[in-house]
């Protein structure tokens, strides 16, 4: 009898619980759409070709020591401890685990301890008869409530689930702001050293011109040239000191941007010497662009994120289905201090709840629609930033071939253009030419030597670029492979 008895209860709970499904509200119709990509389908074998690869290239957490220069170095490791940018990406760190932390509250018990006192006057001509009709009493109550969500259908764990995939995105994207700290240091202290260069190139046209300029007074006096040749060599001097004035303008400024980024006062900036940087162009590693997906900072928050908007689908569709909480309260209530702990003053209780959504005017579905675009977002994301990644190493990798080009035909053409200008100089000194001819040679030669240190910087920028591109230094702990 009472197996037959706990059969039928257990038939009972199953029909129940049927109903309750077939009651809920509908999910059908609803779904995300995107998909991520695989780096597998980004063909870029035949743009790496004759790339110089290897199995141990990707760049080193402290790539920038590469470049020799211990100022940046000492540089950007103020910047990694005192810059505001790195304090707001702990901030952002720090939220995202604190809201986990709430996230994962209801997977546990709740309890909560409260003391209530009510002093009232109870109605003579109310339910209540004498004595305690037309007196007043202090009503008291002591009690313990316990609660407890079951998360039947995952509906908690979801949440929480989707809230540790942010903070694991917040740790990542933390590192990816570090990287862009220490480029963005490493590229204004390129800069830095490209405006000393111009410097020496202004300083040397401005001796160049004022050594012309005196030559054509001597010029003037044997009879050679006439005032119109000696008043434009004298014009060109205030032009090459104008030019000297812009360009310690821009050290000074790049000297400030430094300090800035270092996270200190300007006059930081004013200790800078001049960068003594080592040009050499990064390799590439052999398994490209594959395992750019564990080397990117930027892919990998990004993975995170689409991984916690699917979480977030998972808590949404929970919601459609029955909410089951259980409850308890321990305590005790009287009307008169003397008997609160008395025995009799307990008010123990227990009991469980069923919350089922029937009729909710779409809002679940709404939220269900938000969170499928949600993730579809996250998914495009993804996808935009895996297809970026890949073309910036390409990029990277074409323009530092073509500026390797570009050097060796800027050596040339600076050669022949200051065999041209000394040749121009020589005829001017023994009458056989004129200022004119000069000052194109000179042109020449100043247009070539600003070439060269140009090729020379934008390889540097192009190689912290690169090494930005290649993840600098990043490593997610599913990647394979060695950084070196």
């Amino acid at each position: 009898m009472n197996a037959a008895r706990s059969s039928g209860l257990r038939r009972g709970a199953a029909l129940a619980t049927a109903f309750l499904v077939a009651a809920c509200a509908s999910t059908g119709g609803l779904a995300p759409r995107a998909k991520p990509g695989h780096a597998a389908s980004l063909q870029a074998e035949r743009s790496l070709e004759g790339a110089q690869l290897t199995p141990a290239a990707w760049p080193t957490e402290d790539w920038w020591k590469r470049f020799g220069d211990p100022q940046l170095d000492a540089l950007i490791d103020e910047a990694l401890i005192q810059s505001p940018a790195i304090g707001i990406a702990r901030a952002r760190l720090d939220r995202a685990a604190a809201l986990a932390v709430a996230a994962g509250a209801p997977l546990e018990a709740q309890a909560n301890a409260g003391f209530d006192i009510n002093r009232q006057r109870f109605s003579a001509n109310g339910i209540f008869p004498p004595p305690i009709a037309g007196a007043r009493f202090t009503q008291s109550q002591l009690a313990i409530a316990l609660s407890y969500e079951i998360d039947l259908w995952g509906k908690n764990r979801a949440a929480y689930d989707a809230a540790l995939g942010q903070v694991r995105a917040a740790e990542v994207e933390a590192y990816a702001g570090k990287l862009l700290l220490t480029a963005a240091v490493a590229h204004t202290y390129v800069q830095l050293g490209r405006a000393f260069d111009r410097l020496d190139l202004a300083q040397a046209e401005l001796k160049q011109r004022e050594s012309i300029y005196e030559l054509t007074r001597q010029r003037l006096a044997a009879g050679l040239d006439t005032r119109v040749e000696l008043k434009a060599a004298e014009a060109s001097i205030p032009a090459a000191r104008q030019r000297l004035a812009e360009i310690e303008e821009r050290i000074a400024l790049a000297r400030s941007e430094l300090a800035a980024l270092a996270g200190k006062g300007p006059d930081r900036g004013l200790s800078l010497e001049r960068p003594r940087l080592q040009s050499k162009p990064p390799r590439l590693p052999s398994k490209l662009p594959a395992d750019l997906l564990g080397r990117r900072p930027d892919v990998v928050a990004q993975r995170w994120r689409v991984e916690a908007a699917r979480r977030d689908i998972d808590a949404a569709k929970a919601q459609f289905y029955p909410n089951v909480n259980l409850a308890a309260l321990i305590g005790v209530q009287s009307v008169t201090y003397s008997k609160l702990l008395d025995p009799d003053s307990g008010i123990p209780s227990a009991g469980a709840a069923v919350q089922l959504p029937l009729f909710d005017g779409g809002r679940l579905r709404a939220n269900l629609g938000v969170k499928d675009a949600d993730y579809d977002l996250a998914v495009e994301r993804y996808n935009q930033t895996l297809l970026d990644a890949v073309r910036e190493v390409v990029s990277g990798l074409k323009s530092l071939r073509s500026v390797g080009i570009q050097n060796n035909e800027a050596e040339l053409g600076l050669g022949a253009a200051e065999e041209a200008y000394g040749i121009a100089v020589a005829r001017y000194r023994a009458g056989l030419g004129n200022y004119l001819q000069v000052l194109a040679a000179e042109t020449q030669v100043l247009e070539q030597r600003n070439l060269r240190a140009d090729l020379r910087y934008r390889e540097l920028d192009l190689s912290i670029d690169l090494i930005r591109a290649l993840g600098g230094g990043f490593e997610s702990p599913s990647a394979d492979g060695q950084s070196s």
